[in-house]
């Protein structure tokens, strides 16, 4: 069970809204902070549609009401706000410079001892650590999208992350009802090590003439996936494998992870894949 007080989470796009879904429905109070209103507006009526269903389906815990779940949420502006948090889960978009900066802000306005976890796609743990003075108090926390939904998290280690730190964060996905898998530091971990290739190389693929729908067809009727890659690139967010892959070609040099062009010709059409009702396929 975790000890921990308050949970901060920064940032308010799906997969923060989801980790502050996750942390409330356990009992566990959060502050949400998000500089952008719209934003916010957004992330409170998703999250209360979000709540309606898991109520529906008999997820979360029993005699939980949906206003005693979004009570346990605060909405702020303010990094300030964070000021009492014993854990901080960032969630932003997966821009190197944007975390830097918000690591750095963090680290003055935390107390010592408060954890420090990145939900990052594919920047190493160690270079945002560095830009703190509690490198053994910063680890990575990659939850997959849907967060509440899914129940394995990819938990990072940098090379200065404490044992007590790791097992702290490992006490909170036990008490979100999650298992941890810990893995080490480096460029895309090994989920997005992997997959963004697959995804990049489907998306290529579709520039040959093969649609979509056949690409994921054959992932998930000849290898049994549940969902193929362009699928999943789809439920991910189009936008953000772009910045990931972005992240993973400047970390590691590799060209291997460039921006396909029917990827990127997506993404700047607006189509940004579920969220936005159409991505490489279309979405009712």
């Amino acid at each position: 069970m975790s000890t921990e007080t308050l949970v901060g989470v920064v940032g308010a796009g799906v997969m923060g809204t989801g980790i502050a879904q996750c942390l409330a429905q356990s009992g566990i109070p959060v502050v949400v902070v998000e500089s952008d209103a719209t934003a916010i507006a957004r992330a409170q009526r998703e999250l209360r549609s979000a709540l309606r269903l898991a109520a529906l389906l008999g997820r979360g815990a029993r005699g939980t009401t949906l206003e005693a779940v979004s009570g346990r949420i605060r909405w702020s502006a303010d990094l300030a706000e964070l000021s009492d948090a014993s854990f901080v889960i960032e969630s932003v978009t997966e821009r190197i410079d944007l975390k830097r900066e918000i690591f750095g802000a963090l680290d003055r306005h935390c107390p010592p001892g408060t954890i420090f976890a990145t939900g990052t796609s594919a920047v190493p743990v160690a270079d945002l650590a560095a830009r703190t003075n509690r490198p053994d108090r910063v680890l990575g926390l990659h939850f997959m999208n849907p967060a509440p939904l899914t129940e394995v998290v990819e938990v990072i280690t940098g090379a200065q992350t404490a044992p007590g730190a790791l097992a702290r964060a490992l006490a909170l996905l036990d008490a979100l009802g999650k298992q941890g898998i810990v893995v080490g530091d480096g460029p895309g971990f090994v989920i997005n090590r992997i997959l963004m290739l697959c995804i990049a190389e489907a998306a290529e693929v579709t520039a040959t003439g093969v649609d979509a729908d056949t690409v994921d067809a054959l992932f998930e009727g000849c290898l049994g996936h549940r969902m193929g890659p362009l699928r999943t690139a789809d439920l991910i967010g189009l936008d953000n494998v772009l910045d990931t892959l972005t992240v993973l070609r400047e970390t590691t040099g590799d060209d291997r992870y460039r921006v396909p062009g029917p990827l990127a010709d997506l993404v700047a059409a607006g189509r940004f894949g579920r969220k936005t009702g159409g991505g490489f396929h279309d979405y009712a």
